[in-house]
């Protein structure tokens, strides 16, 4: 497994990242709590050593089950990301995020319990505040690394703006957001404030949610469990057209002997040193499929084909519900 950069202050970790949000149920449908172990496993004896994590998958659950997929690993063997913030209601109904100071640390003592370590090697609020400057919630995360439970900080789906305001107070090592061949908004304003400043960027959300997988198909929409029930790119008015960019980018992957996931995977990989995909398989089939995209190499006449296949801004519907868009720092 080759080795990225998080930016120009942040670690060393693996070219590709594991993202575990559809391990426990609620994101993707139900999942199952052996096979995800098996697969952390799969993916740290492969080489992966980035994971990430959130305080509020599944209320914790999450961070639980990464405790016990890692219990007896080296720590020095793999990066933690953890994500914070986000408040939910008895009904995991979204409440807004909670970015104060105190609020801070005691996410962090929460995760950290959870998560059966002393320290997480990257912290970062989940989405912005707007009630918090962002100076205060970069200043608290900053205290705690210095206190040496917190080694790296990051942002997630915040704007330039913003991003410059954070790594004022503290350097950033890497934004995570929403970058596929898909959504590609971070590519106007945000991508070229990361260069000049020297942050990474971890892009989630590679595969579309499944849709430009290869292995989506119209009928699963409105399983019981999965969330992509609700997002408008799945929705029946816009699955179809979604799923014929999907058909168009499997045929430059036949030409290019692979499968379209991994031609997907490699082609966020290709944009750049400074990008870290996360694959958010859950079972050792799908990360199997995965592995192989990070040693796929696109040339330039292939990044064009890709490009005549989905062209940028051509997926329809929103990549979130619409009560959910209005805390992105970028859009579509």
């Amino acid at each position: 497994m080759r080795t990225r950069n998080l930016g120009s202050t942040g670690p060393a970790v693996s070219a590709l990242g594991l993202g575990s949000m559809g391990m426990s149920s609620g994101a993707y449908g139900l999942s199952d709590r052996a096979e995800s172990i098996a697969t952390v496993h799969a993916a740290l004896d492969a080489g992966v050593t980035l994971v990430d994590t959130a305080d509020f998958y599944a209320m914790g659950h999450n961070e639980l089950l990464l405790g016990e997929a890692l219990r007896g690993r080296d720590r020095d063997s793999y990066q933690l990301s953890v994500k914070f913030g986000q408040q939910r209601g008895p009904g995991r109904e979204a409440a807004g995020q909670d970015s104060r100071p105190a609020a801070v640390k005691n996410f962090l003592a929460y995760s950290l319990t959870r998560l059966g370590t002393d320290h997480v090697d990257v912290y970062r609020p989940s989405r912005l505040d707007p009630a918090v400057p962002i100076e205060d919630t970069i200043g608290a995360i900053k205290e705690m690394v210095d206190a040496g439970h917190v080694r790296h900080i990051g942002l997630s789906e915040v704007d330039a703006t913003t991003i410059r305001r954070a790594h004022a107070v503290h350097p950033i090592s890497d934004l995570q957001i929403e970058y596929s061949v898909l959504t590609r908004s971070v590519e106007a304003d945000v991508l070229p404030v990361l260069r000049e400043l020297g942050i990474g960027l971890t892009a989630y959300g590679v595969l579309g949610r499944g849709l430009i997988s290869g292995h989506w198909t119209p009928d699963r929409a409105g399983a019981p469990g999965d969330q992509r029930g609700f997002t408008p790119r799945f929705s029946a008015e816009n699955v179809t057209h979604n799923l014929a960019l999907t058909d168009a980018l499997r045929r430059v992957a036949e030409a290019k002997g692979c499968t379209v996931a991994q031609l997907a995977i490699a082609w966020v990989a290709a944009q750049g040193e400074d990008v870290v995909p996360l694959v958010g398989a859950r079972t050792r089939v799908r990360l199997a499929e995965a592995l192989p995209a990070i040693d796929l190499v696109l040339t330039e006449d292939d990044l064009a084909e890709i490009e005549k296949a989905v062209p940028a801004g051509s997926a329809r519907g929103d990549r979130y519900p619409a009560n959910h868009m209005a805390s992105l720092g970028v859009g579509n």
